[in-house]
């Protein structure tokens, strides 16, 4: 059985529910999968002022979720917000994030992909990602909806149809084979344009779940996770404890 822990990284529970119960229509039967916000912090990431603001509490409870014995964790934003810093201190169990993990399945589905995006804002930040994990070559566009977090549900029927005139641009005109819906609140849309389009859609949601589930498995059979070689090494506890970082945090118990 795996159990994982879904973070969605703002200062919000409004989409816990929400996404917990899509989540479970997803799972294999033996994860248990569990949906927790932050407890502080702004309720979306648009600006990057407040992803900085999310990080700390959000690394602190991907550690507190690998205590409480999680075999894996999900950050639950399309800017993958601390997910290099979160593999850095995880020690045992596998930490996944929406945009590394759809163009990961996007690319082994087609040649080239296309990101749905809500507001031209976002680009700058996903493209350095897109480059970062080493597919800029397999980017045919970035669309944008002028849309933002909050946009996404409030009218369900205005949202398909921008998403199904963009999806259908960035497939017939910038030539992607797979379109990647590139926010986590856009989720629930993936089926109807992918039977419309006849190309695969990635969910922001399924995708890291998904990934999340099989690198556990992998983690299980066979030992394979996150190397702590170089990249992932492990800040000492040494320091950590030397430092007074738990007091000065007001953290208790994360690291003694």
């Amino acid at each position: 059985m795996s159990k994982i822990l879904f973070i969605d990284p703002v200062g919000t529970d409004l989409f816990d529910q929400p996404i917990k119960e899509y989540l479970e229509t997803a799972k294999r039967s033996e994860t248990q999968v569990d949906v927790v916000s932050l407890k502080r912090g702004p309720m979306h990431l648009e600006y990057h002022y407040y992803e900085a603001l999310i990080l700390a509490d959000t690394l602190h409870t991907v550690r507190k979720a690998e205590l409480d014995g999680y075999d894996a964790a999900v950050i639950g934003c399309f800017y993958d917000p601390g997910l290099l810093e979160a593999r850095e201190i995880a020690e045992r169990m596998v930490v996944t994030a929406p945009a590394e993990a759809a163009m990961h399945i996007a690319t082994t589905l087609g040649h080239t992909f296309s990101i749905l995006v809500g507001r031209r804002k976002w680009i700058p930040k996903m493209h350095e990602n897109v480059a970062k994990y080493g597919f800029s070559d397999q980017l045919a566009s970035f669309k944008s909806l002028g849309m933002g977090v909050y946009d996404f549900q409030k009218d369900p029927a205005v949202t398909a149809q921008r998403m199904r005139d963009a999806a259908r641009e960035a497939v017939e005109v910038d030539g992607a084979e797979v379109i990647i819906l590139g926010c986590t609140i856009e989720f629930g849309f993936y089926k109807e344009l992918q039977e419309e389009l006849g190309v695969p859609v990635i969910d922001a949601i399924l995708a890291p779940f998904k990934y999340a589930e099989f690198l556990s498995e992998l983690k299980g059979r066979f030992e394979w996770t996150h190397s702590k070689v170089y990249g992932y090494e492990s800040p000492p506890r040494s320091e950590i404890t030397e430092w007074k970082i738990e007091e000065q945090y007001g953290l208790s118990g994360l690291w003694g």
